[in-house]
């Protein structure tokens, strides 16, 4: 199937790639793991990106997060540059403007909750914004939790700690490396729940990679990948409209 770039819409874009190639190794034996892809993220919506495995979708989140650089192509979150960047203002971006929550929580076992959240700005030197901490505290539930290590936490628990960790720097976009891969089905759909109220209550931007259909059916508009490309999505998608994709994709 053919390649296309990803049509965009009206809404400013909050991050974006254009004509992203990412190759690992060299000569015969490279792998082309990102192969031309044009693409924004919209600002104030909730991205979901799938694939089959090796279809490159992690490899597009993490160089669009500034986690990875891009072989050729640009990258850009709101109109910085990344390769414009040395490695201390990519460190000052991601800090500032980028929040990340990993399928592996994160935390530090040493902090107590409230400790974790506000990790950031402690590395920083700042103060947070403690009206806003305590509004994402309160909106994923966790007032009776902020004086717990990770160790007195459950999984849901953990992963709640880390989108506040994310959310608390209030940051312009946020990646999500599938967030509900190590969670029961219980605590995935809180998490999801979560995020979604992130972008409808909060105004966020999240961008999320995931292979459950279920998981993506919480975003506004989803990406497919095959081999490094975008080859379709999908806007205000459905478990159901997934599956049927997927299947009609190859997957």
């Amino acid at each position: 199937m053919p390649a296309r770039p990803a049509p965009t819409t009206g809404t400013r874009a909050i991050a974006r790639a254009v004509d992203a190639v990412k190759l690992y190794g060299f000569g015969d034996a490279a792998v082309r793991a990102l192969d031309g892809v044009t693409v924004d993220f919209e600002s104030g919506r909730y991205t979901a990106i799938m694939g089959p495995s090796g279809s490159g979708k992690s490899t597009l989140m993490h160089c669009v997060a500034g986690l990875d650089s891009l072989t050729s192509g640009q990258v850009f979150i709101g109109d910085v540059d990344l390769a414009t960047l040395d490695d201390r203002g990519l460190t000052r971006l991601r800090r500032d403007q980028v929040g990340f929550v990993f399928q592996s929580f994160n935390l530090v076992p040493t902090l107590d909750a409230g400790e974790n959240i506000t990790l950031p700005a402690s590395l920083a030197g700042r103060r947070p914004e403690q009206a806003w901490v305590d509004e994402v505290v309160a909106t994923l539930g966790l007032g009776d939790r902020l004086h717990h290590r990770p160790s007195e936490l459950s999984g849901g628990q953990q992963q709640r700690v880390a989108v506040a960790r994310a959310l608390a720097q209030r940051p312009g976009i946020i990646f999500a490396d599938e967030p509900t891969g190590n969670l029961d089905s219980k605590a995935s759909a809180e998490i999801l729940g979560f995020m979604r109220r992130a972008v409808d209550d909060l105004g966020q931007s999240v961008v999320m990679v995931s292979h459950d259909p279920g998981a993506a059916g919480y975003a506004d508009r989803v990406l497919f990948l095959v081999d490094g490309r975008i080859v379709d999505e999908m806007r205000d998608p459905t478990a159901d409209g997934l599956i049927d994709n997927m299947r009609r994709l190859g997957e």
